[in-house]
């Protein structure tokens, strides 16, 4: 019979187990920093029903996803975690409290063209604070200081989050006389980065805005304005009295900036930026994208805002929120790609194997069983196999420390532990044994597993 030939699909990220423990390694340290901050995990079905799940989709998005049938139902794989959020939120209403804090890591999926960085399946991080009615601007601080501490937990140090007020460009646009194409100004405004000004106002004083050369000019110096927070925000207060939308957000951007610094995120790693809008309209308060210093060809690697209706199309119950989602297998890529992963991270799936010398393996698997009851990851090695290539299997799955079990060390009721990275070898009580690998797992328990390229 031919054999197939085995084959991953394009835009599917598959990874060898060192690469997998890095990621799972990650994704677990956004778990624990989500918890810290009184989110709860959620797990949402990744195949919803087609009405359910592109009610309000449409366009590219819905040419994106991966829809088939089952006997008569209608199926699609989710193509983000907001969506089955609103639902999940929709249908459980009357379960939760209010205001809703969840946080997921899930896979979604979506039928674009595979390339460099993109995928058509991987995961997303998302967090969402969801109100009942009202939601307090407090959480809009909050949510990029969840960013900073997340980032910085993951050993990234030179990140900055970039943060605007959706009201703050609707109402300047408003003040020119441009409400009607507020969105698709912000649309082009947004692209500032990857194509520059000059481009820029070629598409805003171009065939489909049509605007004047004077308009153009004027949303580019405001765009423009720069320095530190308080020197940006003083420059918008001469806007201020002109348009109510534009002092609404005005107010909102300054309460953010002044609860960020008591969330204790540095000035350094957030900056009011006038740049961003995020393109969907979607948004209607504050917005954030994420960058890395070193990177900024890279993109944003973590974004979101805040929204005034979550489930409209479930539901008429007015749910605002504010949340961000993080690109996981997309950020995972990208720092592989440019050497942050840390390489000092303990990528093992033991902390010590244990190589019985002796026929009778009674004792190795005594004493593994007593690893393992006192949290030692621990795997027995019964293969028949010459010593050398027991050792070459150790050294091949980068275990820290193996551990020797012979008839002398089993009549002195010792072990002869071999710490792999030293080539040092101890005759050693189990006791003693268990402490010395603990004490290693407490310190691999504070390896961070990014690390900037030049850092120590």
């Amino acid at each position: 019979m031919a054999k197939q030939k085995p084959r991953t699909l394009s835009g599917f990220m598959e990874l060898l187990p060192g690469p997998q423990v890095r990621f799972e390694k990650i994704a677990e340290l956004l778990r624990r920093t989500y918890s810290l901050y009184g989110f709860t995990p959620l797990d949402t079905p990744v195949i919803e029903a087609s009405e359910v799940l592109l009610a309000k989709a449409g366009g590219e998005t819905e040419k994106q996803i991966y829809r088939f049938n089952k006997g008569d139902s209608d199926l699609s794989l989710r193509f983000d975690l907001t969506v089955p959020l609103a639902k999940y939120v929709a249908l459980h209403y009357a379960d939760l409290s209010f205001p809703f804090r969840r946080f997921q890591i899930g896979k979604v999926y979506r039928g674009e063209r595979a390339q460099r960085g993109r995928f058509r399946e991987f995961y997303q991080a998302d967090i969402d604070i969801i109100g009942d009615g009202r939601l307090d601007i407090a959480n809009e601080a909050e949510i990029p200081s969840i960013i900073y501490q997340t980032f910085t937990a993951l050993g990234l140090k030179r990140f900055q989050i970039r943060v605007n007020n959706r009201k703050v460009l609707s109402g300047f646009y408003a003040m020119l006389g441009l409400t009607d194409k507020s969105g698709d100004i912000m649309r082009v405004v947004d692209k500032l980065p990857k194509i520059g000004a000059d481009k820029v106002r070629d598409l805003l004083t171009g065939e489909v805005l049509a605007l004047s050369g004077e308009q153009a000019d004027e949303i580019l110096r405001f765009i423009s304005i720069t320095g530190c927070n308080n020197e940006v925000l003083s420059a918008l207060e001469e806007y201020r009295g002109r348009h109510e939308l534009f002092d609404t957000g005005l107010d909102e951007l300054n309460t953010v900036v002044k609860y960020l610094g008591a969330f204790g995120v540095p000035e350094e790693n957030f900056t009011v930026d006038l740049t961003i809008a995020r393109g969907l309209d979607y948004y209607t308060g504050t917005v954030y994208e994420t960058f890395m210093a070193d990177h900024p060809e890279i993109g944003s690697i973590c974004s979101g805002g805040r929204y005034d209706n979550l489930a409209e199309y479930y539901t008429d119950k007015q749910l605002p929120g504010v949340g961000i989602s993080i690109g996981l297998t997309r950020l995972f890529y990208v720092l592989d790609e440019q050497g942050y992963l840390n390489d000092a991270l303990n990528t093992s799936p033991a902390d010590v194997l244990i190589l019985p010398m002796t026929d009778d393996l009674s004792p190795a698997i005594a004493l593994a069983t007593r690893l393992r009851g006192a949290g030692i990851r621990t795997q027995l090695y019964t293969e028949q196999k010459k010593f050398k290539q027991k050792m070459s299997y150790a050294d091949k799955l980068g275990v820290p420390y193996v551990l020797l079990l012979g008839e002398d060390e089993i009549t002195q009721g010792k072990v002869s532990l071999k710490d792999m990275a030293t080539g040092e070898q101890e005759l050693l009580s189990v006791e003693e044994a268990v402490e010395k690998i603990r004490a290693a797992i407490r310190a691999d328990a504070n390896t961070a597993p990014i690390q900037e390229p030049g850092q120590d």
